[in-house]
């Protein structure tokens, strides 16, 4: 692939280091996120499993002898591996045989269910999980901040430059998707539409050939975007669609519908955080929800930039999943993991970051500036209770902003950042 054609992503680092150290790689994530483009930018040879030439004679190859797909110049590119699960355990025992790393990458946009599947793949094959763009691989943001340096305490101050409301909306409305950055918004608007569509009249049924009810999926969606980034459970979310839609669906159909949009990477939802407290604080278990990208919550909702501005508070969820979407993104690349805090008093921080050392960091995201204040007050209140409670304080506080004009360290110590400044 041309080097002027490829437009570089923050994943492509990590890529090359699991190819030194693995016999494979495997590159997981939503359709559309990239997914073959950077894996042909690593490789030297591929099959494309799904391709429809020859009256796709790839799958049919693959099928018959998986090993016969394998043969090429490494590292060798299987794209959507997943339509024929055996080739898991040929690529597993082929690098077993070679006895070397690089040798092959692996694209999946669905996990199946380990059938036709013998072996993990463990210490063979690496899985990678890849998103949709951040705002800094498409150019959306300055990258003047950089989020490993801030999570070590290290900020410049510095005039970032002013954002209108309306270019916050387009960053919700167009997504992370790379084939959409270049479209004008009114075009980029139909694909998240498109996506979600394929979602419901293909995908759930085709993942493991099982029937579903569309109306059903369709309305799990809608509540899974009236909910985005909450932390609703899963009889919420049922009663949630009984109360909009007067349709009842019972608990285990949600259970069995969210594992299957987990399995087609739909939906990346934020795992809680504990600090090294005691015992006797408890802290709640709940995953905060989120799609893989907030263009797709927006998109079941029908929200175009003039409804987005006229419901501020939808838009402040959808703004707060964007942000967590490129702070898990920009943390992946130097081992930061994401997670957000809630306990049972009800003190929450938006988003933690977990570094490898065991040191964390605390963010509240707000689209406002005018909500710096209450935000900083919050960070420095739940702080101060971990600390009484006995458990390890957060080494960096800070507020990210969607419409601030700066970045800086407040006078409590507080670090306050645009998210169009940030990079990794």
């Amino acid at each position: 692939m041309s080097e002027n054609f490829y437009k570089r992503r923050l994943l492509d680092e990590t890529v090359e280091k699991y190819l030194h150290a693995f016999g494979a790689v495997c590159i997981e994530g939503p359709k559309w996120c990239g997914k073959t483009w950077t894996s042909r930018h690593h490789s030297r040879s591929e099959i494309l499993i799904g391709s429809p030439e020859g009256n796709f004679q790839n799958r049919r190859l693959a099928e018959v002898s998986p090993s016969a797909v394998l043969a090429g110049e490494v590292p060798r590119l299987i794209d959507e591996w997943q339509d024929v699960p055996p080739l898991w355990d040929a690529v597993r025992y082929e690098v077993d045989k070679r006895g070397e790393s690089g040798q092959f990458i692996l694209t999946g946009s669905s996990t199946p269910k380990h059938k036709g599947i013998k072996h993990s793949g463990a210490g063979r094959i690496a899985r990678l999980r890849m998103h949709p763009m951040s705002l800094y691989e498409a150019g959306a943001s300055s990258g003047a901040v950089s989020l490993k340096e801030l999570c070590e305490g290290k900020l410049e101050a510095q005039l970032t430059g002013e954002v209108e409301l309306e270019t916050l909306t387009e960053f919700i409305i167009r997504g992370g998707w790379p084939g959409n950055q270049d479209k004008d918004i009114e075009a980029a608007s139909l694909m998240p539409q498109e996506y979600i569509k394929a979602i419901v009249e293909d995908d759930v049924h085709r993942i493991d050939d099982t029937p579903r009810n569309r109306k059903k999926v369709q309305l799990l969606l809608r509540s899974l975007a009236r909910n985005e980034s909450t932390t609703v459970t899963n009889r919420t979310l049922k009663n949630d669609i009984k109360e909009i839609d007067d349709e009842d669906v019972d608990v285990k159909t949600i259970a069995s519908y969210l594992d299957v949009f987990d399995r087609l990477f739909l939906t990346d939802n934020q795992k809680p955080f504990a600090t090294n407290i005691r015992s006797s604080i408890r802290v709640k278990q709940a995953e905060k929800r989120h799609f893989a990208d907030p263009s797709l919550a927006c998109a079941i909702l029908q929200m175009n930039a003039e409804r987005l501005i006229g419901d501020l508070n939808t838009f402040g969820f959808l703004f707060e999943g964007l942000v967590e979407r490129d702070l898990k993104i920009y943390a992946q690349t130097f081992g930061g993991k994401l997670y957000h805090y809630q306990d049972y008093s009800n003190q929450e921080i938006d988003a933690v970051i977990e570094l490898e050392n065991g040191d964390w960091c605390a963010f509240e995201i707000k689209l406002g500036a005018n909500q710096i204040e209450g935000a900083a007050e919050s960070l420095l209140k739940t702080s101060r209770k971990i600390q009484a409670e006995g458990g390890m304080t957060p080494k960096v506080l800070c507020v990210i902003c969607g419409l601030s004009n700066a970045a800086y360290q407040r006078e409590d110590g507080v670090f306050v950042v645009p998210v169009s400044a940030l990079k990794n």
